[in-house]
């Protein structure tokens, strides 16, 4: 990896091998800024042979929590929203992602909820400290469907967590990860570094999902074999039967 990276605008060979070849090749590669989306909005017209009105189904996914996500997702939603007319449903699609910072569920939750608490923290001393709804949404009233999968973990879980606690929305999909804890990094000396469990985080109505995650409304596991997404498609159904 340090032989790879470098100066951006400089070059760097690779020799590469393809699964299932027998002989490799070279390339040379420009080093560059990677930028990876944390937000994909699409509007769904056919999944798999299900069909629905053009543009009638909203697919929002949250890739992960990062710096650039709630610029990302307020430049979503504002698309999403100019379609309104059209959208009869929403899927926010949180598979793989693997959470962030606590801030950032509080976010992205206060898009659905009119108001209420989205999540409680749990101190060492066991004080809580509440975070509720902050701002004013602008997908409160659509259907929604969440997709989770067992990549889905601590900031997305909060999400995924709240939204079915308050009966906003079914989830779909397969039990999450279970990350329930909160951690701060420490840097140490020699490019080492510490994560010191201090808190952990709880649902609205109190409860921890540590080592337990969210339990989809409708269990749907994905066959890696197919190209089809069965997840996808399933949330589909359930989003058309609202």
């Amino acid at each position: 990896m340090s032989l790879i990276r470098g100066s951006k605008g400089t070059t760097v060979g690779l020799t590469l091998l393809h699964q299932g070849e027998k002989e490799p090749y070279e390339v040379s590669i420009v080093r560059a800024t990677i930028v990876v989306p944390s937000v994909e909005l699409d509007f769904v017209s056919t999944i798999g042979d299900k069909q629905t009105v053009a543009g009638e189904i909203a697919h929002l996914k949250l890739i992960r929590f990062g710096e650039r996500t709630n610029s990302e997702w307020i430049d979503a939603v504002n698309r999403l929203v100019a379609h309104q007319p059209t959208i009869k449903g929403v899927i926010l699609d949180l598979r793989n992602n693997p959470g962030g910072y606590l801030s950032g569920s509080v976010f992205i939750a206060s898009e659905f909820l009119p108001s209420g608490v989205v999540v409680q923290q749990e101190n060492t001393n066991g004080t809580r400290e509440t975070y509720s709804v902050d701002r004013v949404g602008k997908i409160t009233q659509q259907p929604l469907i969440v997709l989770v999968n067992q990549g889905s973990a601590s900031a997305s879980e909060i999400v995924a967590g709240a939204l079915q606690e308050y009966e906003r929305a079914k989830i779909v999909g397969e039990t999450t990860f279970g990350k329930g804890t909160i951690q701060e990094a420490e840097d140490l000396p020699g490019g080492a570094g510490l994560h010191v469990t201090t808190a952990r985080w709880l649902l609205p109505s109190g409860k921890t999902i540590d080592k337990e995650g969210i339990n989809p409304d409708n269990q749907i596991t994905d066959d890696p074999t197919t190209e089809e997404d069965e997840q996808l498609e399933g949330a589909l159904e359930v989003i058309l039967r609202e």
